[in-house]
């Protein structure tokens, strides 16, 4: 369990006292669910399955000994063997690179890191749009979204915040969150991120007479 109870109340604590001083909508999700990475594990499956078995014949396999009457054979039965046992080599080739790849680190180690950062991207825009991050009336919603498995973590931002706040502004809480997981310190790590935003939030966007708290403060663990 990456949080705990205790955990949970610091970090909505942190979130109402960081909102307190901003107008600006501060939503934390983290995400722990492994990431599968299918394309990967299929891209190399057929590069084995096709290269392998290639490369076994050059250096002097014949797929035709499989067979146990090989030696009995005459030229064009012998041809049809060997096809059918190199097909069959291919395809076992695959099915257990796949597996293999697809149930194990291997797959996310073989993704380029810049595939990883795109797909944590699009999850973390589609919880901003699900959680109504887009919805808020003054358009000043924040989302906080932490992949733990990637370390890696996403900052968006709402219209109004985005026209004020450039990208870079948000470093030293992508900072916080990542340097505090590196260090067993996850809670820690997400504290720090919450005051730094509240913190940038508040020069842009000081708190309105009304200030209406219209997202929950609560993390969200999916």
């Amino acid at each position: 369990m990456l949080f705990t109870d205790a955990d949970r109340a610091r970090i909505a604590e942190a979130i109402h006292t960081a909102e307190r001083q901003t107008a600006g909508e501060i939503v934390v999700i983290v995400s722990t669910r492994p990431r599968r990475y299918p394309a990967t594990a299929l891209t190399v499956a057929a590069l084995a399955a096709f290269t392998l078995p290639y490369a076994a014949v050059l250096a002097g396999w014949q797929p035709g000994v499989l067979g146990a009457d090989w030696a009995q054979q005459d030229v064009t039965s012998r041809v049809d063997h060997a096809l059918q046992a190199f097909a069959l080599v291919q395809l076992l080739l695959f099915l257990v690179v796949l597996a293999l790849v697809q149930f194990t680190p291997l797959a996310r180690q073989l993704t380029p890191s810049g595939q990883r950062r795109d797909r944590v991207h699009r999850d973390a825009t589609a919880q901003f749009r699900a959680r109504g991050l887009d919805a808020t009336e003054g358009r000043t919603g924040v989302l906080i979204y932490v992949d733990e498995p990637e370390h890696i973590v996403e900052v968006i931002a709402d219209t109004a915040v985005f026209e004020k706040v450039a990208p870079e502004d948000w470093a030293d809480t992508v900072t916080a969150v990542t340097d505090g997981i590196r260090g067993g310190r996850a809670a820690d790590g997400l504290i720090t991120a919450i005051t730094r935003a509240g913190a940038v939030l508040a020069n842009v966007l000081p708190p309105c007479p009304k200030n209406p708290n219209e997202l929950p403060d609560h993390l969200i663990e999916i």
